[in-house]
């Protein structure tokens, strides 16, 4: 009995610290409407949450505001993030659901680095491979990432052809990043490789910068321009999921 109390009481905290959260600069009373407890429950609950640094309640008005140690734990987390390790179930839950590679991939500029690949075993394998680097200009990941990027990062790409099909006028890339980040995918409709489609979308870290991208790809027999339709909010969501894990807010 005791011990499903506390469990009450550790639940009954956590949703009072949550609410200063969402809304910070509430009295006591304030807060105690609010969570639908009295002052005293809610006075009782928040004494080992100031005393660990967690709530801050202003000695002059009364206000609960986050402590500083909420930084120190939101510090901890980001310091343990592995990108792959955060990505990865995702990305295996994508591949069960399309069937197609899904590539996981980092900016570095003026390329991007696959750092993470899982394939159908029943599909020709991709002949990309984990630490290789591609253009931003002609992949759907680097359009991803680049979509979201400084606009001025575009004038410092050779925006050299790789297929008959890559976008090699700045014009006409401006206009397709536009696109991007109007739909929330890009599309990668053989540009890189004579052969494949792609599609990507970006990734976003605790700052709300574009920090990544993942993708489908296959085979153009495979990945008809109808079927990009349907696989375009798919990777759209398994990316606005990792996204969250990794912290932001905006997508």
């Amino acid at each position: 009995m005791q011990e499903r109390n506390q469990s009450a009481s550790l639940r009954r905290a956590l949703t009072v610290l949550d609410h200063v959260r969402e809304h910070s600069g509430l009295t006591l009373t304030q807060l105690a409407e609010a969570v639908g407890l009295s002052k005293s429950t809610v006075l009782r609950l928040t004494v080992p949450l100031v005393e660990a640094k967690l709530l801050d309640r202003d000695r002059r008005t009364g206000v609960y505001r986050l402590g500083h140690g909420t930084l120190r734990l939101g510090q901890a987390y980001l310091a343990t993030l592995n990108l792959r390790a955060v990505a990865a179930e995702e990305s295996h839950r994508l591949m069960s659901e399309v069937r197609e590679t899904v590539h996981l991939v980092v900016h570095d500029h003026p390329h991007v680095v696959y750092i993470d690949k899982v394939e159908n075993e029943a599909n020709v394998r991709m002949a990309s491979r984990i630490g290789s680097r591609g253009p931003l200009h002609s992949t759907a990941v680097g359009k991803a990432i680049l979509a979201w990027l400084p606009e001025e990062l575009l004038a410092e790409l050779a925006l050299e052809p790789r297929t008959r099909h890559t976008i090699i006028d700045a014009d006409r890339l401006r206009a397709e990043l536009a696109h991007i980040r109007r739909r929330g995918y890009a599309v990668d409709d053989r540009e890189n490789e004579p052969e494949v489609r792609c599609v990507a979308a970006p990734i976003f870290n605790h700052h709300d910068a574009v920090a990544a991208a993942i993708s489908v790809s296959g085979l153009t027999s495979r990945i008809t321009a109808a079927r990009v339709r349907e696989l375009g909010p798919l990777v759209a969501g398994a990316a606005a999921r990792i996204s969250r894990k990794l912290g932001s807010t905006s997508r």
